[in-house]
């Protein structure tokens, strides 16, 4: 049996917490040209309003979403996900903010700016964000629309 459907304003506050305390998310970009979708596993970092991703400037993944600013995320286990499409801006590890890269680091466990390979981060700001369980949360799933929260704190 299926637990009963969180209502909305507590499907949006285990859709925060997922966000700050989740380290990985699948991250789905195309290159704007009818390519296949490419999907790869992505550590971030949540700042409260974007997600910060670091990936090789040379990567499809890092290809596709200077190319296109779009991005596809997919964060948590399938019967407890999050979906969040969003606009990608591209950084230079020089254009973060103080700060900011050794966060990306101690969250992650991972610092790219270590590395001689070059790497890009990128802020997805969230324009879509949908979250359910099981079926029975199929209905109310989006949580944010055209980059706001439809759902009250």
């Amino acid at each position: 049996m299926n637990p009963p459907a969180r209502t909305p304003k507590q499907r949006k506050l285990d859709t925060l917490n997922r966000l700050e305390n989740d380290e990985d998310a699948w991250v789905s970009t195309a290159d704007g040209d009818g390519g296949p979708p490419y999907l790869i596993p992505l550590s971030f970092l949540w700042d409260g309003v974007t997600l910060l991703l670091a990936t090789p400037a040379a990567s499809p993944t890092g290809r596709n979403l200077r190319t296109t600013g779009k991005a596809r995320l997919g964060i948590g286990p399938t019967r407890d996900v999050v979906i969040v499409e969003g606009t990608a801006e591209t950084l230079e590890p020089a254009e973060l903010l103080e700060g900011v890269g050794d966060a990306f680091a101690e969250k992650t466990g991972f610092d790219p700016r270590q590395l001689t390979t070059e790497y890009l981060y990128f802020r997805i700001t969230p324009r879509r964000v949908q979250a359910w369980r099981e079926a029975n949360e199929l209905s109310g799933r989006d949580l944010m629309r055209d980059g706001a929260w439809v759902v009250a704190d």
